[in-house]
């Protein structure tokens, strides 16, 4: 049975996000994986339909007519086909990046679709291998009936828990992913590390604007490889940018040769 065409404020229900900062955060993360599978036609369909997504967080019931006429509007008469939105729609359909349920008028008729934006899924983390134990008798010591084993129960702390030292947009990406405060502030600490190595501490803007785009390199390798260390993993891929960024400002400041270069490493953190 299909849905009654309304205002989108009636389908507010569908909404899967607790506002436009989580829908956005969650947006983010399925264009760091799948952007490439978009053409660039496509991607300005996808980022317009967002637009109009924003009243409902992540849920939109514009018209096709509607959305190529802003696209149009926006791009000064150069906007995209009907064919081009509707492959863009099929594609993040398949992909998984938002659900679309038909609605119909009272006559019976069919009214615009209702697109349902849906979460960016958790990664899980990797299987534990089993291990190949010699098949042997253990023999366990007995135990009193009425002995008590004492089992020391861990206390884990969610995001919330987040040091201040953290900073809020850093955390707010990452406990999609690690919902864990300790894992959370790894992964900061981590960055902060690859940062003082590269003469980056004292640049807090560049170091998360880095940290982030690092995070999310990490979360796009995990959906298509198993990552046993993600935050060595993660380190690796944010330290390697701080690096490149550390001699592209060398170069801007005149140290051209490689002997130049060489002379300025002494400077650069072991």
């Amino acid at each position: 049975m299909n849905l009654k065409s309304g205002r989108v404020d009636q389908f507010e229900q569908f909404s899967q996000f607790k506002d436009l900062q989580e829908f956005n955060a969650h947006l983010e993360m399925w264009l760091a994986v799948h952007k490439n599978d978009f053409s660039k036609g496509e991607l300005v369909g996808l980022k317009r339909l967002v637009r109009f997504a924003a009243k409902v967080p992540g849920v939109s019931n514009a018209k096709i007519g509607t959305i190529l006429k802003a696209i149009h509007t926006e791009y000064s008469g150069n906007g995209i086909s009907r064919s081009t939105f509707k492959r863009m729609i099929a594609k993040a359909a398949e992909i998984g990046i938002f659900t679309v349920h038909e609605t119909e008028r009272k006559n019976g008729s069919q009214s615009s679709n209702l697109y349902v934006f849906n979460r960016f899924p958790k990664s899980e983390p990797p299987k534990q291998e089993k291990m190949d134990h010699p098949n042997k008798t253990i023999n366990l010591p007995k135990t009193n009936k009425n002995q008590k084993i004492t089992k020391r129960n861990e206390t884990i702390l969610d995001h919330t828990y987040t040091s201040d030292r953290i900073p809020q947009s850093f955390t707010s990406t990452v406990k999609y992913f690690f919902s864990e405060a300790r894992q959370i502030e790894e992964f900061w600490r981590m960055a902060s590390v690859a940062a003082y190595k590269n003469n980056c501490e004292q640049d807090l803007n560049t170091i998360l604007e880095t940290a982030i785009h690092a995070f999310k390199q990490l979360i796009r390798k995990m959906k298509t490889s198993a990552i046993a260390k993600p935050v060595a993993y993660f380190y690796g891929i944010v330290n390697k940018k701080f690096r490149e960024n550390y001699f592209e400002e060398l170069h801007e400041m005149g140290f051209s040769t490689e002997e130049d270069v060489f002379t300025l490493n002494f400077f650069y953190k072991k």
